[in-house]
């Protein structure tokens, strides 16, 4: 063999050697990455028109599991008992009467000729109460609204970071998406406090009346919405603080059971700026002593009073904003402008603006998360002491000069 070709043989089995004797060495490994650990958030979601009392029905089990889990209550809302007062109230923890949020219709003295309405968004309506979102941006918080009143509004230049106009065409997975999406971003901008809205179970109640099976299903498919909800912060590994709350009640009405004001006063008398379960009407030019005497007299299912004589107990009607004459229907009755033709007869449905007081008024309220103690059922409050507790949770210093306290939450936070 020659002398190259016996070097070649001996590099070979040397090296064949080598790969026999040589421990293998496994292929390095990138170490999985660490799960981020997310911060809590806070979510307040409104369920519109969801009475207190629908909880009971059997239909709603992701709410009852967060009840259980936390706690919960027979919420009263505010006078007057309807959608925009309340939901300000409940992010303001002033009354609307000091607010400004009067009602969903309503005029402004210093303001001749404009009229309030629920698509509003002009700043000066709005800003004689700062919502919570304002107050958590100004101290550096990162805010989110997925629909609520007043949340589009230009605030003094402040905003919440990312917000949505009200379009009712959204979906309730779509809302519940929103919320998701936003909470998906990296740390630097995701928002730390949320709101959510659903309308579904309101119109229910206004189409079929709070005892309708058509309502107890509009109950069960928000609670679906929950559900989901849920699931996707369990999936994204994002704990949460929940509050659910809704504006109002609801009550059964009836075309028989109507109030007509020209029935009442003299025709030509009275502008009605608002009416329903409750009306603010305004005297025409020379009308006003004819207008008091017809409205101030007794009237069977129904009490009026001037603006400043409006009972202490609905802490209404200091407010230029509140027309000069209030009237009140007892539960289940409407007050209406004229009495309809007899071929044009209302329909039964459901309404709310009543009494707080009344139990057909009071609305869901229920928290849970890694903030709140199990305690379950608490004693009824009022709603302005919603905005305190979203404070507390939020690491906000208590509000100066609100209406509410955060006393009926303090066990259940620890304090």
């Amino acid at each position: 063999m020659r002398l190259i070709s016996r070097i070649a043989a001996a590099l070979l089995a040397a090296g064949l050697q080598a790969c026999v004797t040589q421990p293998v060495t496994a292929p390095n490994r990138v170490a999985p990455a660490a799960a981020e650990v997310r911060a809590p958030v806070t979510i307040l979601v409104s369920i519109d028109g969801f009475r207190a009392d629908y909880l009971a029905r059997g239909v709603t089990p992701n709410l009852s599991a967060l009840a259980d889990a936390g706690i919960s209550a027979a919420m009263r809302p505010s006078f007057p008992s309807i959608t925009f007062p309340n939901h300000y109230t409940l992010v303001t923890g002033l009354r609307p009467d000091r607010s400004g949020i009067v009602g969903n219709r309503m005029e402004d003295p210093a303001y001749p000729g404009q009229l309030f309405t629920m698509q509003s968004d002009q700043s000066f309506w709005w800003t004689q109460a700062e919502p919570i979102w304002v107050t958590a941006e100004k101290a550096g918080i990162r805010t989110a609204t997925m629909f609520w009143p007043g949340s589009n509004v230009d605030f003094g230049g402040v905003r919440p970071s990312d917000w949505q106009q009200f379009a009712g065409a959204v979906s309730n997975r779509q809302r519940v998406d929103a919320i998701i999406d936003w909470l998906r971003r990296p740390a630097a901008t995701r928002p730390a406090f949320l709101t959510l809205y659903f309308d579904e179970v309101d119109h229910a109640g206004h189409d079929f009346g709070p005892d309708d099976a058509r309502t107890t299903a509009a109950a069960a498919s928000v609670d679906a919405a929950i559900g989901r909800l849920r699931q996707e912060l369990a999936a994204l590994g994002q704990p949460a603080n929940l509050v659910i709350v809704a504006d109002h009640g609801m009550a059964a009405t009836s075309a028989d059971r109507v109030i007509p004001l020209d029935r009442v006063a003299p025709p030509g008398s009275f502008r009605v700026i608002t009416g329903g379960p409750y009306a603010g009407l305004e005297p025409q030019p020379g009308q006003e002593a004819a207008l008091a005497a017809a409205l101030l007299a007794p009237h069977d299912h129904m009490r009026c009073w001037r603006r400043q004589q409006v009972p202490v107990a609905l802490h209404y009607g200091q407010n230029p904003r509140v027309p000069s004459f209030i009237c009140l229907a007892d539960i289940g009755w409407l007050i209406v402008e004229r009495a309809p033709p007899p071929d044009k007869q209302g329909k039964t449905g459901g309404a709310h603006g009543y009494d707080p007081a009344a139990p057909e008024m009071a609305a869901l309220f229920l928290a849970s998360g890694p903030a709140i103690r199990p305690l379950g059922r608490i004693a009824s409050f009022d709603n302005v002491d919603i905005a305190p507790l979203l404070r507390d949770l939020l690491g906000l210093p208590p509000g100066k000069g609100l209406d509410g306290d955060d006393a009926p939450f303090r066990a259940a936070l620890g304090r």
